[in-house]
């Protein structure tokens, strides 16, 4: 199963860029969408479609905001909007689709730099989620994490980490957090390949960042520790330009 995950910063403009065209192109089985900015009845489902995809969308209540997705040439056994905890699905942050023994989630981890009251709700959020995880993994061994975790993991994933040492997306508790879910029982699959250093999925607008590859590595793809001897192998596309993050894939 090739996996892909983007955040599309906006699936509207993503498309008139050309995303349509360039998954017609890269054939992947399933894509785990985040940041739509819309409601399902804004996305222009029909290129998506005519290209053999099943489409589902989980959308945040306020518009123009947050929302994933999971497209699949394969219609899923199972689809589950949210984790069941409406301080989280209301913002429209994760959906699952289950596949036969697999299971995928695209999750939209919260951005807590905005203020110290955001920074909290991310935290909140991190350890909800990872109970939650752990224990949708005891039901589902064969599962899949894709997503924007919006941290950078160690010091090889971002750019400058003495200057971000204290930036939100990098902070120690983020960090250990990272660490901890790994722990209990998930292999970050673009590590388990490459460890070299640069390799980035998300780029500022400002200063000129991507044509200088002044990134964060904060998009992954997680899979539970019984599918990691069925990894093929993973990657980033940093020349994929729909959007200021690039996809992250992985074959398992």
């Amino acid at each position: 199963m090739y996996i892909l995950s983007y955040n599309v910063n906006g699936i509207r403009a993503a498309m008139s860029k050309g995303l349509a065209e360039w998954l017609e192109q890269e054939k992947p089985d399933v894509v785990c969408i985040q940041e739509t900015k819309a409601q399902p009845e804004q996305i222009p489902q029909l290129p998506l479609e005519s290209l053999g995809y099943h489409c589902n969308w989980f959308s945040a209540e306020r518009r123009g905001y947050s929302g994933v997705g999971i497209l699949s040439k394969q219609k899923p056994d199972h689809v589950e909007y949210g984790m069941g905890m409406d301080k989280y699905d209301r913002e429209g942050r994760v959906i699952r689709a289950d596949f036969r023994d697999r299971t995928v989630l695209s999750v939209y981890h919260p951005n807590g730099s905005a203020n110290e009251a955001r920074h909290n709700y991310k935290m909140e959020w991190l350890e909800d989620f990872a109970a939650y995880a752990d224990g949708l993994k005891k039901q589902r061994p064969g599962l899949i994490i894709s997503g924007d975790y919006n941290i950078c993991h160690k010091d090889i994933d971002i750019h400058d980490p003495e200057r971000h040492a204290t930036t939100s997306g990098f902070l120690p508790e983020e960090r250990a957090w990272v660490t901890r879910f790994l722990d209990q029982g998930f292999a970050d699959s673009f590590r388990h390949f490459n460890r070299e250093p640069h390799q980035y999925t998300w780029w500022s607008f400002r200063a000129n960042a991507r044509k200088r590859n002044l990134g964060w590595r904060i998009d992954y793809n997680m899979v539970g520790e019984q599918l990691v001897p069925d990894l093929q192998d993973a990657g980033i596309m940093p020349e994929v330009k729909h959007s200021d993050h690039c996809p992250a894939w992985v074959i398992v």
